[in-house]
């Protein structure tokens, strides 16, 4: 009976200490952003990565996702939060703290994207590659991406011309589409998107830049008359995306599940977080048809005019960062040829 009874009490000790080894090994990411459900990355892109992290981990990996700021705080703090552990893994867009992150700020020079956000994408995070590394070193990074080709939507006609942006004020995203809505002569008016539906109604601004996917979510087709879009190969503006996870919550994790991880981030992750956006833009362009707004496409002379300045604006940038210490030349050089790369 004694030996019966060490036998239990050892097999006892071994179950517990397998299932306390397996415990410890599963893990919960608390992830926030700062869209409806229903928009075109937390559909198309969020959603899905989360699914296939938890089939590829076979489980052991839960990842909850909390859109609208559930978590509490404001969009530009996105970042800080993934950085100090307040989430696990967040989406965050440099922009909305403008200076902080001058290498991303590449990929949001005017004419630098193409009309495709998934290629697009591919280029940004080569480029991270390169360039980006170390500015964006205290996260684990697992996807970079921009959006499609930005829009201009507005009360009222439409802009055919560069005349028409004069008096205007118009929301921005970053600080190079504010800079170059403002050479344009019109007055930029920063904020993050979510704030763009309710200040358009009340009049704050006249209209804004935003990509064709985030207007149904929004309800911008409701509020505003007129949509031009750019036309060309290349967008008027982009605007710059982190899907990224606190360091030590990686670095914690066992091998196994660090290599699921691993396998659901990079180049080809960050090509399908472009693809959502993409996909996004088809419907959202065909939800503002629907609801009979105008939509133009600007004249290719008058693309040159934008062009032209955007090129001017690249310039100014380029100096700057140069004076900055930066091998700013070289960075847009660089993107140039991975975009044109991806293009292909």
């Amino acid at each position: 009976m004694k030996l019966t009874l060490k036998a239990a009490l050892a097999g006892a000790v071994a179950l517990t200490l397998t299932a306390g080894t397996s415990f410890a090994q599963e893990v919960t990411l608390r992830c926030q952003h700062f869209l409806s459900p229903k928009a075109s990355i937390p559909k198309y892109f969020i959603a899905p990565w989360a699914e296939k992290v938890e089939k590829d981990s076979g489980g052991r990996i839960k990842v909850e996702i909390y859109p609208a700021m559930q978590l509490g705080g404001k969009p530009p703090a996105l970042y800080d939060q993934i950085r100090d552990g307040v989430i696990d893994c967040g989406w965050a867009l440099p922009a909305y703290t403008p200076g902080r992150f001058p290498e991303t700020e590449v990929f949001e020079l005017p004419f630098m994207t193409s009309m495709s956000a998934e290629a697009s994408s591919k280029a940004f995070w080569e480029f991270y590659e390169k360039h980006a590394t170390a500015r964006l070193g205290d996260i684990k990074v697992m996807a970079l991406h921009v959006h499609g080709p930005g829009v201009i939507h507005k009360k009222g006609d439409p802009i055919t011309s560069t005349a028409d942006f004069k008096g205007l004020k118009l929301r921005g995203p970053s600080r190079q589409a504010n800079a170059l809505l403002e050479t344009l002569g019109a007055t930029p008016v920063g904020m993050p998107v979510p704030a763009f539906p309710e200040a358009l109604s009340k009049g704050v601004v006249d209209g804004g830049v935003i990509p064709w996917e985030i207007v149904p979510p929004l309800k911008v087709h409701e509020l505003a008359d007129s949509h031009t879009q750019i036309g060309g190969d290349r967008a008027l503006y982009n605007t710059t995306f982190i899907w990224g996870m606190n360091k030590a919550k990686y670095d914690s994790l066992p091998d196994d599940l660090k290599a699921v991880i691993d396998a659901n981030s990079g180049l080809e992750v960050s090509g399908l977080a472009g693809r959502g956006m993409d996909t996004g833009d088809t419907g959202g362009e065909k939800a503002t048809a629907a609801n009979g707004n105008t939509i133009v496409t600007l004249d290719p002379s008058v693309v040159a005019e934008l062009r032209a300045i955007g090129d001017a604006q690249t310039e100014a940038w380029i100096a700057d960062m140069s004076g900055r210490g930066l091998e700013a030349q070289a960075m847009v050089d660089d993107a140039k040829a991975l975009v044109a790369k991806y293009s292909q």
